[in-house]
This record gives C-alpha cells, structure tokens and sequence, in this order.
C-alpha cells in the first residue's frame, strides 16, 4: 500500500496554557523569515471553530497546524504533495518536520511543552486510504515495524480509528519518550 498525503499531530503535553494569538505571530514570523524546509504563504485563524483546526500556517507542499481537533490541542503536519520514496520514508519525514517544528514553537514559547510519548498519524486520503477493515489490516501489517525503526524499538501502542465516516487514522503511544531534538 502506498501512503500519502501523511498526517502527523504531536499532542501537547499537559493542559495548553498558550493564547491561541501567539502561533499566529509565531507562524508570520516563520513566514517572514522563510525558515521552514516547505515554502510557506499564510496563516489563517480558525481558532472561532470549536474543537477544530485552530491556527493555520498554509504551505504549498505542505501545512502545519496548531489544531484542538477533538478537544487534544497539538501541533499537526500536513503533506499536501505525493512523496517518492518507501511508507517508510514518508512516515519518518512527516514525523520529522512535525517534531522540529514542535521543538521550535517550544523555544519560542516558554511553557509549551509536546508530548514525547503520544503523537496520531493520519493519511489524509480516502481514494488511497479507506478507513475499513482491509486498509487498517494492511497497514497494521507494516505500520508497527516502522515506528520501531524510527522510535528505536520502543514498546508502543496503536489504536486506529473505527468509525469509517473518518480519515484512516491512528493514535500511538510510546512506553519510552522520545526526543524531539532526536527525532530531527
């Protein structure tokens, strides 16, 4: 199975006691200084949405989000653009750009704090990725080996998501933390 279009959040660690505006001026000053590997453009604020996706930092190959989807505020990677390379290869690059990006808002922002044993993937692509029980059998079948060779052979969890009106999704959670600077 070829994953795209991957979805990596890194859940806040604790309670968020951030205000919401300060990603707004952090993102526009990422933007201004094109400090990010993706080409960024904008950022749009959707913080009015309950439960949703928060603060935006719109890229052309890719977006990041600082969402509260289903009330578990984090930090979300989007890739925007099919990738060459193995499930393998997309997973740890998603995981990447999500996890510099978290360590980068936390030196920015002093009292945010990632989480560096919890984190969801999700392949935003229904054509290529269905949530029903073949395609969660299928990438339950690679999906565990990957996240061993990249988090080092930590014991982990993953539930996947269920209800097929949603995107195929998993959440995971690690026995040991990571590092975000490690993971970079």
């Amino acid at each position: 199975m070829n994953l795209q279009h991957i979805n990596i959040k890194i859940l806040v660690d604790g309670e968020l006691t951030i205000d919401w505006e300060k990603f707004i001026d952090v993102f526009r000053g990422w933007i201004a200084a094109q400090s990010m590997p993706e080409m960024m453009i904008d950022v749009a604020d959707y913080r009015h949405v309950p439960n949703g996706p928060g603060v935006v930092m719109l890229g052309h190959e890719a977006d990041y989000f600082m969402d509260n989807a289903a009330g578990r505020p984090g930090l979300r990677y989007n890739c925007k653009i099919e990738k060459d390379g193995s499930n393998e290869d997309r997973i740890r690059q998603a995981f990447e750009a999500t996890a510099a990006a978290c360590a980068r808002l936390e030196a920015e922002l002093p009292g945010l704090s990632f989480s560096r044993s919890e984190f969801q993937l999700t392949i935003n692509d229904r054509a290529l990725a269905p949530n029903n029980d073949q395609t969660r059998q299928n990438v339950d079948g690679e999906l565990p080996g990957i996240l061993e060779r990249i988090f080092g052979n930590k014991d982990l969890q993953i539930e996947y998501e269920q209800d097929a009106r949603k995107l195929l999704s998993a959440s995971v959670k690690l026995d040991q933390p990571f590092e975000l600077t490690a993971a970079v």
